[in-house]
């Protein structure tokens, strides 16, 4: 798993026990091999795409407040590819 992936575990694994599609989002990192952040976001639903949407912009600008570039990059990595 690539570190911009490994970004989004750690993120999603907060939105797991309360919402369901971040639960699914999570398994999916967990269980799949995937290479790359574009090979992941291929095999999203619309409905996990949409999940993703929302919540992105959020983690990156808590990424910003706490002075973590590195994560905000990584996480907007995926956050452009959803569209």
């Amino acid at each position: 798993m690539d570190n911009t992936l490994g970004y989004l575990k750690e993120i999603l694994s907060n939105y797991a026990d309360d919402h369901s599609e971040g639960r699914f989002i999570y398994k999916k990192l967990i269980e799949d091999a995937y290479k790359s952040e574009e090979s992941f976001v291929r095999n999203l639903t619309q409905k996990e795409m949409n999940f993703l949407n929302n919540i992105l912009p959020k983690e990156i600008n808590h990424a910003k407040e706490v002075q973590d570039e590195k994560r905000a990059y990584e996480l907007n990595e995926v956050y452009e590819l959803l569209f």
